[in-house]
């Protein structure tokens, strides 16, 4: 794994406006955060603590109002093409069978876009084996109303990853499941993580599963948003569930839950 970080947060801090910034009243502050080429890493903290302003910041959809970030060796100047996103609703088309939802970056998306009419049947191929790999296959005509919510959210997974992104961002993507199928869905995006060795940045309130996928899980405090933890996760790889019974397992959950509880009890920053 190429020491070169792939995700370089230098200094960055954000208001959301002029005004609150001329109050120096910001939303994250002193964000600085180096990712490696296909790591994994989580970022868990309270309710309103700026983890998703976080995701739009790495995404482009947020400019810094100080400091700055690069994404793959290049400056963040507005929206990447190279990530793909997922969020806790699914947001798949009504109107659109499962198929053409998880097509629809690759109409969105240069350079796929262009090529879209002549290479559908190539890229309708593609996107019928993302779906056989997270067990939807024989769904691919099925509309989103006729699927279960663990089988919307793995459609929306595939959308995400249909143009090969190399950086996946995840907004809380399963925290509407029950804990079966979160289960299930968390050795999912194991395995293709596992194979396909993109960038992750899953943001989640659920410890467990922080623990569970990550290489790195870093804890915010409340806002204003800073990392005051950063916490490698050692244990081997590939994990399956039966881990997470285990007292070492056990003991990274309950050792992140102590950061936060002490954080809502006092306020005050945690050093990492």
């Amino acid at each position: 794994m190429s020491q070169e970080a792939f995700v370089d947060f230098q200094d960055v801090w954000l208001a959301y406006n002029d005004e609150l910034l001329a109050q120096n009243h910001f939303a994250v502050e002193d964000i600085n955060l180096q990712v490696k080429q296909g790591e994994f890493i989580a970022i868990v903290g309270p309710s309103g603590c700026g983890k998703s302003t976080f995701m739009k910041l790495t995404t482009g959809l947020k400019m810094p109002s100080k400091g700055r970030i690069l994404v793959d060796g290049q400056p963040v100047t507005g929206p990447l093409k190279i990530s793909g996103m997922a969020f806790q609703a699914s947001s798949l088309l009504p109107w659109r069978t499962t198929l053409d939802n998880v097509l629809l970056p690759l109409e969105i998306v240069e350079p796929y876009r262009s090529n879209f009419k002549q290479k559908k049947a190539e890229y309708a191929e593609r996107a019928r084996k993302l779906l056989g790999t997270v067990g939807l296959g024989g769904y691919e005509d099925k509309f989103p109303w006729q699927l279960s919510g663990g089988m919307q959210q793995r459609a929306s997974i595939c959308r995400a990853l249909i143009h090969e992104p190399k950086m996946l961002l995840l907004d809380e993507p399963f925290g509407a499941l029950d804990a079966f199928t979160r289960e299930e869905l968390w050795c999912i995006l194991r395995d293709l993580w596992t194979e396909q060795k993109f960038n992750v940045i899953l943001v989640t309130h659920d410890l467990r599963e922080s623990v569970f996928l990550a290489d790195t899980v870093y804890v915010m405090s409340k806002s204003p948003g800073r990392f005051v933890v950063k916490k490698e996760i050692d244990l081997p790889r590939p994990r399956d569930l039966e881990i997470t019974y285990t007292p070492e397992f056990t003991n990274i959950v309950h050792e992140l839950r102590g950061h936060i509880g002490a954080m809502r009890k006092t306020g005050a920053a945690i050093n990492q």
